[in-house]
């Protein structure tokens, strides 16, 4: 993708500094007076002094963008009679906080640049001031500092035409003191810096912000902001190599690549350029990732420390737009069209803080496309296959299967697990996350990912409560890595590595029919000992057998037939999905339906599921 180049951007190409190569070598950052030379005046961040008449255009044209609009402008109005954000840590956490200031200084601001009206200047300097006014920005967690000064970044950049002197002090004071301060003070170390996940991604967008919004009173500091930024984010965009795969889940892309088009939105708006960023391999190919990993349901395969439901995303209409994709809207749209409808019933509660970005990145008249291909393959640290029968049909069968490692960030022992979905009900489910707070404040140390520790206690962490293999009631092996193949219509997976010293070998198959049936197939080979190997579908179905190793699950007026073939005396049973720690959150309706498996010392040992539709006539 091609970008207008500044005369500073050319200036950088021929100094090597356009494209990250240059960069990542230890390229001087840019030159300060450079800089400040390429750098239009306020309003810059995201959104450049002009920019109301392309969005007004954009409504006029567009019924969809107008009804977001008017989303937006309810949810700044309810704003207007809300109090400021005040200082308040849940645990070691001041990130909701940050993430409310945020929220109302995007919405507060948007509407003050497409109305002029000062109620909203006003109320958005009493949101700055308040922040500004806070001790400090929390940077123990250095989320909370980064999304605080992208709020006081944006208001300030923005408003700046209309804010007096003294509150552009006081608001640049806060964001040198209690944003970009710590990030630079001497000494001090950030392991997010180059790291390989969201806090990567998150992180650098907000200092970007904070430096670029106060360019013109510091430009030194803003040209090593940048050169950090633009030699740092390559380390989490790496995760998306080579097609666009994000081993966090489809929770952490919302979070981690919204903040990542954020800080390419910042370069490109402040200074003409994003040095290669968007074209980082896989980048532009992530939209395949959110939609193939979406189910029929409009339900994410919420795999990792993901929740189980699905908003819209600001972020996929930049990727649509960018990359000419409409098929990414496929479910985008419908998402935002709810969500306009919830914030018209709760009367302007915002969805999302960064709902008005949908209105600056998305393109005029962009309606979905049903996507051309059924099937898709990620590769990647968590590899991912996803099958399905139909784009049309909510009914259609979707099939999602995991391969990967629990090492991965926000990883879970889910390796070798799936979801499925037919008929319009989600089968096999993922539990997915449980509240970071609560198991923090029981002292549970739920970030240490070492073999045997609190956070594998978790039971929905524990592979025993994912669609998976468990051997002897024993965890999957945290350093484990499986790759997974995909042939045509059956993605395999070689889960050996998982079950070292367990099992001499395991591999698993998974194939969705075009009827819609899904047949999972496990092949396990025993180790030292004898062991029982215990397979497990999680579900909302409830298990009506019919014999020892067949049955029908039941899910309202839906049916599902499950059938087992494998060794002798395979014997289906069901129980709560009901942790054994008093810390583990409860999981009302939903079962474990599970069988067990005798695997002798050295012996090879085979079974396959069938799940089909209960409206499928098989011959």
């Amino acid at each position: 993708m091609k970008h207008a180049m500044t005369g500073w951007g050319i200036g950088m190409m021929a100094a090597g500094w356009v494209g990250l190569a240059g960069v990542a070598q230890g390229a001087e950052a840019p030159d300060p007076a450079k800089l400040v030379a390429a750098a239009p005046g306020h309003p810059r961040l995201l959104w450049r002094a002009g920019g109301e008449a392309d969005v007004a255009a954009k409504l006029a044209a567009d019924p969809v963008l107008r009804a977001t609009a008017e989303a937006v402008k309810l949810c700044a109005d309810r704003m207007l009679e809300e109090p400021p954000v005040v200082y308040r840590k849940e645990g070691r956490r001041l990130l909701g906080r940050s993430r409310e200031a945020l929220s109302r200084t995007l919405h507060l601001s948007f509407q003050a640049r497409m109305t002029g009206d000062r109620r909203y200047i006003e109320r958005a300097v009493r949101e700055m001031q308040a922040a500004a006014a806070m001790p400090d920005w929390n940077p123990s967690h250095f989320l909370d500092t980064a999304e605080m000064t992208l709020a006081l970044a944006v208001g300030y950049d923005w408003l700046h035409p209309h804010l007096d002197p003294a509150v552009r002090a006081t608001v640049r004071t806060a964001i040198e003191t209690k944003g970009l301060g710590p990030y630079l003070m001497k000494g001090s170390r950030h392991g997010w810096e180059k790291g390989g996940n969201n806090w990567n991604q998150v992180c650098h967008a907000g200092m970007l912000a904070g430096a670029l919004a106060l360019l013109e009173d510091d430009p030194a500091r803003a040209a090593a902001v940048v050169s950090r930024a633009v030699a740092g984010l390559p380390s989490a965009m790496g995760v998306y190599v080579p097609d666009g795969n994000y081993p966090e889940g489809p929770g952490y892309w919302g979070y981690g690549t919204t903040f990542n088009v954020i800080a390419i939105a910042l370069l490109e708006s402040a200074l003409g350029a994003d040095f290669g960023l968007s074209g980082s391999a896989g980048f532009l190919k992530t939209g395949d990732f959110m939609l193939h990993a979406t189910g029929p349901t409009r339900l994410p395969y919420n795999f990792s420390d993901c929740g189980s439901g699905m908003g819209s995303s600001s972020a996929l209409h930049w990727f649509a737009a960018r990359a000419k994709r409409p098929d990414w809207l496929w479910f985008e749209m419908p998402l935002l069209d709810r969500e306009v409808a919830q914030v018209k019933a709760s009367g302007g509660r915002a969805p999302d803080r960064t709902l008005p970005l949908t209105l600056i990145w998305a393109a005029a008249g962009a309606r979905p496309a049903a996507p051309s291909s059924t099937a898709w393959f990620g590769h990647g640290q968590n590899p991912l296959a996803c099958f399905r029968t139909s784009w049309t049909n909510d009914r259609a069968a979707w099939l999602a299967a995991k391969a990967g490692t629990p090492s991965a960030s926000h990883g879970h022992m889910d390796v070798g697990s799936f979801v499925y979905e037919a008929d319009g009900v989600r089968w096999a489910i993922d539990l997915g996350m449980q509240g970071y707070h609560a198991m923090e404040s029981r002292g549970l140390d739920i970030w240490n990912g070492r073999q045997g520790s609190d956070r594998w206690r978790i039971f929905r962490y524990h592979n025993r409560a994912h669609n998976t293999l468990t051997v002897d009631g024993m965890e999957q092996t945290v350093g484990g890595k499986a790759p997974m193949t995909v042939d045509g219509p059956v993605a395999s997976v070689d889960l050996a590595s998982l079950y070292a010293g367990q099992l001499s070998g395991a591999r698993r198959t998974f194939e969705l029919r075009p009827e819609g049936r899904a047949l999972i197939a496990d092949a396990v080979r025993g180790g030292a000992t004898n062991r029982t190997v215990r397979w497990t579908l999680v579900t909302p179905g409830v298990l009506k057998a019919d014999g020892a190793s067949a049955g029908w699950l039941e899910s309202k007026d839906r049916r599902l037939r499950i059938e087992v073939e494998g060794p002798a005396g395979i014997r289906l049973a069901s129980e709560p999905a009901r942790g054994p720690n008093e810390f583990d959150e409860p999981n009302p309706g939903v079962s474990l339906v599970h069988f067990d498996v005798a695997v002798p010392a050295g012996a090879e040992v085979a079974w396959r599921v069938i799940l089909t539709p209960g409206g499928v006539q098989v011959p």
